[in-house]
C-alpha cells in the first residue's frame, strides 16, 4: 500500500481539485489534500481500504466507478451526493477515468458545486418553464369555448336519439369535455397575486401535515425543524398550497405506504430572482419513495408531466408558480429511495 505521498503521485498533491486513486480491487491507494477536504476526512484512514465501504453511502458515485472499469471510458456526473462515513453527504461533480496501469485501477476527480451556479440554473429553468406555462394558459384560453360548444350540442343531441342504449355514446363525450374543461381551468391557475404578510413557516408545514395524515393515515410524517427561524414575508396559502402538492405527490409515489420528513433550515449567500440574500429559508420535503424516473427527472416541473399513470403533471408546475410568486425557488434531488424538494426563500436581514 503506496504512502499517502508515494512519488507516483506527488504531483497530484498540488492540484486544487481532489483526486482519489483506486487500485485493480478497488482498494485506495491515493487520497490528495484537497480530496481530503472537499471528504472532510483524512486520506490516512482512507488508504487501502475498499472503496465500496468507504462511499457505500454513494450509491451514484460507485455506479460510475463501476461503469469507467467495465467500459473503460470516462464518466462525468456533473453533480451528486457523496458521504464519507458519518459525515453528512455534500454535494460534488466528479468524473472516474480508467488506468492502463493497472489495468481496472481508476482515477476520481472531484470538484465542489458551486451553490450560487446551482441556483443560476435553476432560475434559468423556472424562466424557461413559466414560458412554457403561459403557451399552455393561452392555448387553455382557446379550447375552452370549443369544449363548450361540444359538451352542449353533446347534450342537445342526446335529447334527440331514439333509443337510450344510443344515450351511452353521448355521455362519452359530456363526460370527456367536463374532464378536459376541469383541466383547462387548473392549466389557468394560479392568477391570485399574492398577499404578503408576517408568516411562520412551522405553522405552513404543520397545516399540511395535518392535511396529509387526514388523507392518508398510513404514512409516516417526520418533523425535523429549526425552530430558531424567523419569520418570513409571504403568502401562507399559497405557500401551503405549493407544499401540500410537493407532499400530495409523494404520497402518490409511495402508493401511501412510506416515511415524509418535513425539514427547515438556514440557508446562507443565496440567489434568487437575481438578487443576492445573506440569509435565505430552506423547506425540504423528504420521502424514502421509489424516486423519480429518469426519462422525466429534467422535466418535473414542466405542465403535463408525470411519472403516475393517470396523473395531470400539474401538482409540481403550480407549486413552483405559487413559489415563484413568493420570490423563492425550488430544487429536486433524487435516487431511488431518497427524494429531497428543496424550497427556498429569502429572509429579510
Amino acid at each position: 500500500m503506496p504512502p499517502l505521498s508515494s512519488p507516483d503521485f506527488s504531483g497530484l498533491d498540488y492540484l486544487s481539485t481532489g483526486v482519489v486513486i483506486l487500485d485493480a480491487d478497488g482498494r485506495i491507494v491515493f487520497v490528495n489534500p484537497a480530496a481530503e477536504t472537499l471528504l472532510g476526512i483524512s486520506g490516512v484512514l482512507l488508504l487501502g481500504e475498499d472503496a465500496a465501504s468507504v462511499f457505500e453511502r454513494s450509491p451514484e458515485l460507485l455506479g460510475a466507478i463501476q461503469t469507467a472499469r467495465s467500459q473503460h471510458e470516462t464518466v462525468i456526473e456533473y453533480e451528486l451526493e457523496v458521504a464519507v462515513g458519518g459525515h453528512p453527504p455534500i454535494r460534488l461533480g466528479c468524473s472516474v477515468s480508467p488506468l492502463e496501469k493497472p489495468s481496472h485501477a481508476a482515477l476520481i476527480e472531484m470538484r465542489a458545486v458551486d451553490p450560487q451556479l446551482r441556483i443560476a440554473r435553476l432560475e434559468q429553468a423556472r424562466l424557461q418553464q413559466e414560458a412554457n406555462r403561459e403557451l399552455l394558459r393561452n392555448l387553455a384560453h382557446e379550447i375552452k369555448n370549443p369544449l363548450g360548444g361540444i359538451r352542449g350540442a353533446a347534450q342537445l343531441l342526446e335529447h334527440e336519439l331514439p333509443r337510450e342504449s344510443l344515450r351511452e355514446y353521448t355521455q362519452v363525450i359530456i363526460k370527456e369535455s367536463d374532464r378536459l374543461q376541469s383541466l383547462m381551468e387548473r392549466l389557468l391557475t394560479p392568477h391570485r397575486t399574492p398577499h404578503f404578510g408576517a408568516v411562520n413557516i412551522h405553522e405552513v408545514l404543520e397545516r399540511v401535515r395535518s392535511l396529509i395524515l387526514a388523507e392518508t393515515p398510513s404514512i409516516a410524517l417526520r418533523r425535523d425543524y429549526d425552530t430558531s427561524l424567523p419569520e418570513i414575508r409571504a403568502d401562507s396559502e399559497q405557500l401551503i398550497q405549493a407544499t401540500l402538492n410537493i407532499a400530495r405527490n409523494a404520497v402518490q409515489a409511495m402508493h401511501g405506504q412510506g416515511e415524509i420528513i418535513l425539514k427547515t433550515r438556514v440557508a446562507r449567500q443565496i440567489t434568487l430572482e437575481s438578487r443576492r440574500y445573506q440569509l435565505g429559508l430552506r423547506v425540504e420535503i423528504i420521502d424514502n419513495g421509489p424516486g423519480i424516473p429518469d426519462a422525466i427527472r429534467e422535466q418535473i416541473f414542466f405542465p403535463l408531466v408525470s411519472g403516475r399513470e393517470g396523473g395531470s403533471g400539474l401538482g409540481l408546475a403550480v407549486a413552483q408558480t405559487l413559489v415563484a410568486q413568493n420570490h423563492g425557488t425550488i430544487d429536486c434531488d433524487s435516487r431511488p429511495g431518497h427524494t429531497v424538494f428543496s424550497i427556498f426563500l429569502p429572509l429579510a436581514t
